[in-house]
């Protein structure tokens, strides 16, 4: 692990807890609000009475520290040169991360370094300069709360002007591309950054209707050998999801996982990259799609 555990919610906790007490505060009351707001909700039952029972030897039992300064983390230099590589991805940039302090390392990697297989080569063009400028536009819209106004051009070729609450952005791995997804505009609620002309914040006074379509979702039911550390990759890549997982024996276990019915060939391609460590065990139609994705790798002398 590049980040070690020294980064982690506890030690940042415990460090917040220790700069509090330097600065004169000694209520249990008070640095217990510090566990509660950035650690988990089953911490406020153990970091307390672990400091204050001196079992970890940082903290006096009345709420004070034989500490002089308040706790440090400074980066190593692989964390910095990894920091360095994720800061040269252009899609960190749309956001406005800046990493000043890394201009004089050398990345971990750069994109000549990897190759992603499965994804489409069309995706946004994210160092173009009217694409950034209309990302930031919708960006700080969601953060504040209010409305914008595009063109667009529909499939049948047609015009639209759209004027509408941006809610969030999502990201496609497969399409590697940006998706907008809007509310008070009833002709749809998602649309492609890249289909997006001339956005603007809309300062009018016209008020829209906070109306988002329902997005159907769909369960996906999989079983996970956890031979070669497959269970946590598959954890990992499947973070952002919304999904519970049951153990069935030493090494099996069951996973559902909701997401967008949208999103479905891109979930096939997901679930195919851990090729044998993961079994689909539903829904039927998901398992014809893999059915086909494989017949037709199959077609390509693919293996």
């Amino acid at each position: 692990m590049i980040f070690s555990e020294l980064y982690s919610a506890y030690y940042n906790t415990i460090a917040a807890i220790i700069s509090r007490i330097i600065e004169g505060e000694h209520s249990e009351k008070e640095l217990q609000k510090i566990v509660a707001e950035r650690a988990f909700g089953e911490s406020v039952l153990t970091i307390m009475p672990a400091l204050k029972s001196e079992k970890w030897q940082l903290v006096h039992s009345d709420m004070t520290t034989s500490l002089d300064h308040k706790p440090t983390m400074p980066l190593t230099t692989l964390q910095k040169s990894w920091l360095k590589a994720i800061s040269l991805d252009p899609r960190v940039k749309l956001f406005g991360v800046k990493f000043p302090e890394l201009d004089d390392v050398e990345p971990l990697f750069t994109a000549d370094d990897y190759y992603v297989y499965d994804k489409y080569s069309d995706g946004d063009p994210f160092e173009d300069e009217e694409y950034i400028r209309q990302f930031k536009v919708i960006l700080d819209a969601i953060r504040q709360e209010t409305q914008i106004k595009f063109e667009m051009v529909n499939r049948n070729g047609k015009t639209m002007h759209i004027r509408c609450h941006p809610l969030r952005l999502e990201y496609s791995e497969k399409d590697d591309k940006f998706r907008l997804v809007t509310a008070g505009w009833h002709a749809v609620s998602t649309v492609n950054l890249s289909k997006i002309k001339n956005c603007v914040h809309y300062d009018g006074q016209k008020v829209l209707d906070n109306y988002e379509w329902d997005k159907k979702q769909d369960t996906l039911t999989v079983k996970v050998f956890d031979e070669r550390n497959a269970l946590e990759r598959f954890m990992l890549h499947f973070a952002h999801f919304e999904k519970q997982a049951e153990k069935l024996d030493k090494n099996t276990y069951l996973v559902k996982i909701k997401y967008a019915h949208d999103d479905e060939p891109e979930m096939v391609i997901r679930i195919l990259s851990f090729g044998p460590m993961v079994e689909v065990i539903g829904s039927e139609n998901f398992k014809k799609l893999v059915i086909e994705k494989l017949k037709k790798q199959k077609s390509y002398g693919l293996k």
